[in-house]
């Protein structure tokens, strides 16, 4: 019997299990977040959940140490920035459309941010396959469950926009964990929360002083971010980045499942469709060389 197999198995195992956890445990938060949605809004429910996020990572990296120069702060802003405006925009977007279509389309931000790195002329094919998906699950036509059914435009545009800072997240993730190393996340959501608080400034304020909506931002901020990010840096410790990549694909299956699970959302063929096509591009992609960059 090989006896290193035997032990590699388990040293595998494990780490995908906490990667499939942590996507598990983003989706739960999403879903959670669906509930603060009718109290407070999206807008609010973002500017909490950043908040005690921001709260948590200030105090586990023990903020008040930290010494601030401007290089990083020029570093930490775009990036912080771009955090905050992601997660306000895909929030804003599964306020209006159904949660596995939120994901897929946000995934065309890294999923462009891969291939556009790529130089190797199959990943052509990895981009049809993403415009196809794109295709089916922007609503040209409704009422047809082959074709698609009705989705609002401004939910897309949303979760296209969320994509888009998703991208900008990545590049600016880079700089800022090069120049500020472990800091960076913390700085990153202190950032992120202050830039999204005065579009929600009235309602978040009330919010934080309201016994009832406490222990549910907590619940979120630790479903979102606390939990996921933990088992995700526990998954990289051991596994490679196109492995990590590879296992991260399924999350818009993953949050189609929960959604249709949890949230009751019934999608029509076209939209199951489109989301394997973008989960096979970004499969495809990371395959082929062109590695989409892990989720946030």
């Amino acid at each position: 019997m090989d006896r290193t197999s035997s032990h590699t198995a388990p040293s595998e195992i494990l780490p995908m299990g906490a990667v499939l956890l942590s996507m598990v445990s983003i989706t739960t938060g999403v879903i959670f977040a669906r509930s603060l949605f009718p109290l407070i809004g999206a807008t609010s429910t973002t500017s909490l959940r950043l908040s005690f996020a921001a709260l948590m990572l200030a105090v586990s990296m023990r903020i008040w140490r930290i010494r601030l120069s401007m290089r990083k702060l020029g570093a930490a802003l775009p990036y912080g920035l771009s955090l905050g405006f992601m997660n306000l925009c895909f929030y804003l977007a599964i306020e209006r459309i159904p949660l596995g279509v939120g994901i897929a389309l946000e995934f065309l931000g890294p999923l462009t941010l891969a291939l556009l790195s790529s130089r190797h002329w199959n990943d052509l094919l990895w981009v049809a396959c993403a415009a196809m998906g794109l295709g089916l699950l922007v609503p040209l036509h409704s009422g047809d469950i082959i074709t698609q059914t009705h989705m609002d435009l401004r939910g897309i545009l949303f979760a296209l926009s969320a994509g888009v800072f998703w991208a900008a997240y990545i590049v600016t993730g880079r700089k800022a964990g090069h120049i500020c190393g472990s800091e960076a996340p913390a700085l990153g959501m202190i950032v992120g929360a202050a830039a999204v608080f005065p579009m929600a400034a009235t309602r978040t304020a009330t919010a934080l002083f309201t016994p009832a909506l406490l222990l549910p931002a907590l619940i979120l901020a630790a479903l979102s971010s606390a939990i996921p990010y933990s088992l995700e840096m526990c998954a990289l410790r051991r596994l490679s980045t196109r492995q990590f990549s590879i296992l991260t694909s399924a999350e818009p299956a993953i949050g189609a499942i929960m959604g249709m699970t949890f949230l009751n959302e019934h999608l029509p063929l076209a939209s199951w469709l489109g989301i394997a096509a973008i989960v096979i591009a970004s499969l495809g992609s990371t395959l082929g060389g062109g590695r989409t960059p892990p989720p946030p």
